[in-house]
């Protein structure tokens, strides 16, 4: 047995030893109140809400000829309602990326078919509305869908699901916003079987926490129902959240010593004694849902959904042309850049001293820009631009479900989806200048001379840009999707098991808006389309031993089609793809023992997965090249592993404790090929192994735990109290590290070598967070309301050192084979934080 393996060993009984050490003899637990739900609901951010049912099966539990429930799954499981707390920590369930989990709305399918992710703040703000879910961790059958390896979760935002309501209220909080209005209005399902659910707020922030940010968004929702009798339900749904936010930038570990903080960001700078920053973002993609239920009989019904989306998602930067980097963090301006003491010395006095020297300069961008003199007028030598998203998007969804006999579920679906990506950059600002043209810089330099090459829009060379024109690259992504899967369900009295299939055909291509004059025959117009056939089977079987104990495993095997940006080498300026594109294959397994009692509860869950012929291309600028570098990776091979421990119990009048932990380990478990282009050439510079074989998987904590004691007031009030550790967090691997081009005329062995290969192990880290509440219920006459009041404080001890997230930069010194010449950047968590909400509800 391996070190690494010992470690994995002996923290995994220690984790199992503490989560079990628990009191013999426990008193009823009460539920969570609904503040306490409410504050959770706002605090856990992006982390699946679970909700469970709340049935303890303990009637006639293993009695002679009893069926037996099945094992339930809701908001007082011991280890998925403490996932929440890891939050801060940017923890991923099992490790697994957001893409590896489905979210439905209404039945309509909302992940992002370009890179599988979730986009939840589509409907941020939005939490009164949003609070009806069901969210299946793992490879759990489910009603609604097939589900994906990390699970599923599904929102029933319906006007006739909302509870009769009028609800107001106002947050306050330190985080990315600092002010929070809410109110929403729902009718219920009236006697005229209308339906009518509206909703809105708004966010605010001059500055969030980190300098340089700022919030401004709104949300609005509204929902109408119409049951037209006993067998049919038609429900229409939109929603859209109009939002601009200023956003932070990673930066290394020098820069924020300079700074004196673990929270600079380089994004920003002063124009006339005021912040402003180049990199804020503004999305708005609102959502229109018809929904229909049809309830064939008291044993069968079908759900179908069609939906449409449309919008922009907008990302500002600095471009500039034949002018130095403007960025302040930019590594030839540092003092580790310095080749000598004194120089090093007196950067180091002017960065740490002088808020614009690590700032961005706004004023000298505009009287750079108020001096460059061209046929035209003023020629900016810098702009602010606009890199835009325009995504359209439509999905057809039906789900069948049918109780064949009393121990027999069936449940099939068929969905289809077409999404759009139209992909442009757009002139913001020019800062002070009174044109820009549309020229490739870097071709200019490579071909000196040529008339053609250096164009970026061959068919309109030349062409002089101001505000609000479209310039560089401009292509459109294109995604067909069709899927279909069947399910069984059988449950008899002491064994339940399900079966479920699936397959799915996925087309995808480039369509090239303007021809590039590097690439006059290969940039404009529609490329190969590219068609995957995938399919996927799981199933599982669960001993129920009473209503109280169950064991289960369940397995999956399952093929999915890459994502289009891992197939496009350069989509930005040509058709061309990576060679032997295919399908990713994993293998997932998971077992694991339930006890659901009214006076304990406790999981201990297993599992694997294994990831294979992964896809990727990563865009950098690479000095060696001078250019910007294509770095298409295939054979990603991965491997995750680890168990998950949860414990709920009782200690003494209205005290319990609540404990979870995943211990898992995350690794590459493959050499990689890596194929380098770059844009100004369709040569393939290299082919070459990365070896990243036993290299971590970066950007979560590997291992995470919490333990919180929480106390249920006699009179409708609450406190929970956690304390929360990670450890076996990784910086992301550079992969051109791992290569024998990076290590070539180094002493294998040395320091240097080592120094070269090794990965940084970030250090474990502590936080601590208490959150509680209070009802109060109020009668005015015959009308009777709730008012509701939370609090949270998150990382209460101020622990300001936890870095949540880092990665090598994509660069590499090949001459001196300098490390520290890129080092890492980092995010760092934010310290003492708070939320505050008062609710008034009637």
């Amino acid at each position: 047995m391996n070190r690494s393996a010992r470690i994995f060993s002996k923290r995994l009984f220690t984790g199992i030893s503490l989560l079990l050490a628990a009191p013999g003899v426990f008193s009823q637990v009460k539920k969570d109140s609904v503040a306490a739900l409410e504050l959770k609901e706002d605090i856990r951010s992006n982390i699946p809400v679970i909700v469970l049912d709340e049935n303890d099966a303990d009637n006639n539990a293993g009695s002679s000829g009893q069926s037996i429930s099945s094992i339930l799954y809701g908001g007082r499981d011991p280890y998925y309602s403490g996932v929440f707390n890891f939050n801060a920590a940017r923890f991923k369930l099992r490790g697994y990326d957001a893409s590896y989990f489905d979210t439905y709305i209404n039945g309509a399918p909302v992940k992002n078919l370009t890179n599988g992710y979730t986009a939840w703040s589509l409907w941020g703000g939005l939490n009164d509305v949003m609070r009806s879910r069901i969210t299946s961790i793992g490879l759990r059958p489910i009603d609604f869908a097939y589900g994906d390896i990390g699970g599923a979760n599904y929102i029933d935002t319906r006007a006739s699901k909302q509870s009769k309501e009028l609800s107001v209220g106002y947050a306050q909080s330190n985080r990315n916003y600092n002010n929070r209005v809410m109110a929403s209005w729902s009718t219920g399902l009236m006697s005229n079987g209308w339906a009518f659910s509206v909703a809105g707020s708004f966010r605010y922030a001059g500055q969030g926490y980190v300098d340089g940010t700022f919030y401004n968004g709104a949300s609005y929702f509204a929902s109408i129902d119409k049951k037209i009798n006993k067998h049919h339900l038609l429900s229409f749904t939109t929603f859209g959240t109009p939002t601009v936010y200023g956003g932070q930038t990673a930066a290394t570990q020098e820069m924020y010593d300079l700074a004196g903080s673990n929270f600079y960001n380089p994004s920003w700078g002063y124009q006339q004694g005021k912040k402003r920053s180049a990199n804020y973002s503004s999305n708005f993609q609102p959502y229109f849902i018809l929904n229909h239920e049809w309830t064939i009989d008291n044993k069968s019904s079908l759900k179908t959904t069609g939906s449409y989306s449309f919008g922009d998602r907008t990302r500002t930067a600095l471009d500039w042309y034949n002018a130095p980097d403007p960025r302040p963090d930019y590594y030839r301006n540092l003092p580790s850049y310095a080749t000598d003491d004194a120089t090093r010395q007196l950067l180091t006095g002017i960065f740490t001293n002088d808020v614009n020297a690590r700032q961005i300069n706004w004023d000298n961008l505009y009287e750079v820009n108020r001096h460059s003199i061209g046929k035209d007028g003023l020629r900016s030598r810098y702009i602010l631009e606009d890199r835009i998203t325009a995504t359209q998007k439509g999905n057809f969804n039906s789900v069948y479900n049918t109780l064949l006999d009393k121990n027999i579920e069936f449940t099939a679906g068929i969905s289809y989806n077409v999404q759009q990506d139209h992909n442009f950059k757009r002139v913001n600002d020019l800062l002070g200048g009174d044109y820009y043209l549309n020229l490739n810089q870097f071709a200019e330099r490579d071909f000196p001379g040529s008339s053609q090459m250096n164009q970026n829009d061959l068919d309109d060379p030349n062409r002089v840009l101001k505000k609000n024109d479209k310039f560089g690259y401009d292509y459109t992504l294109n995604l067909n999707e069709a899927k279909a899967f069947m399910q069984t369900v059988f449950k008899y009295n002491h064994f339940d098991f399900f079966l479920s299939g699936a397959y799915s055909s996925t087309s995808m291509w480039r369509t090239g808006n303007v021809r590039n004059g590097l690439y006059p025959d290969n940039s404009k117009g529609k490329s190969t389309v590219y068609t995957f056939i995938n399919y996927a089977a799981k199933g599982g079987i669960t001993w129920k031993i009473d209503g109280r104990n169950y064991l289960f495993a369940n397995g999956s095997y399952a093929t999915r089609a890459p994502f289009v940006e891992s197939v496009f080498t350069s989509p930005r300026i040509r058709n061309t793809a990576q060679n032997d594109v295919r399908s990713e294959q994993i293998i997932d397994v998971e077992a694991g023992y339930v006890l659901n009692w009214e006076k304990l509860k406790f999981r201990l869950n297993g599992y694997y997965t294994n990831f294979k012929d992964g896809m990727d291309v990563l865009s950098y600028y690479d000095d060696s090249y001078q250019n910007f570098v294509n770095y298409a990776l295939s054979n990603i091979g991965k491997e995750h592993y680890g168990i998950e421990i949860g414990l709920e119990a009782p200690l003494y009048k209205g005290l319990s404790v609540k404990a979870a932990a995943n211990i898992g380990r995350y690794y590459y478990n493959t050499r990689q090929n890596a194929v380098v282009t770059v844009d100004n050439s369709a040569t393939v510079l290299a082919n070459e192994t990365v070896y990243s074989k036993n290299y971590r998987i970066g950007q979560t904590p590997q291992e995470a735990y919490t333990v919180g004691l929480n106390y249920q007031g006699k009179k409708s009030w609450f406190v929970n109290l956690n304390v929360n550790y990670f450890d076996q967090m990784w910086v992301s691997m550079n992969p051109i590290r791992r290569t024998e081009r990076a290590t070539n005329g180094v002493e294998p062995g040395s320091d240097l070598w080592k120094s070269i290969l090794a990965q940084e192990q970030l250090s474990g880290q502590t936080t601590v967070d208490i959150f509680g509440g209070k009802t109060f219920r109020i009668k005015t006459g015959k009308i009777r309301s709730t008012l509701v009041f939370t609090a949270g404080v998150n990382n209460l001890l101020n622990n300001q050192k936890m870095i949540t997230g880092g990665f090598e930069q994509l660069r590499f010194d090949y001459t001196d084979k300098n490390v520290n010449k890129f080092p890492a950047k980092y995010y760092y968590a934010y310290g003492l934080n708070y939320f505050a909400s008062l609710a008034l509800r009637m």
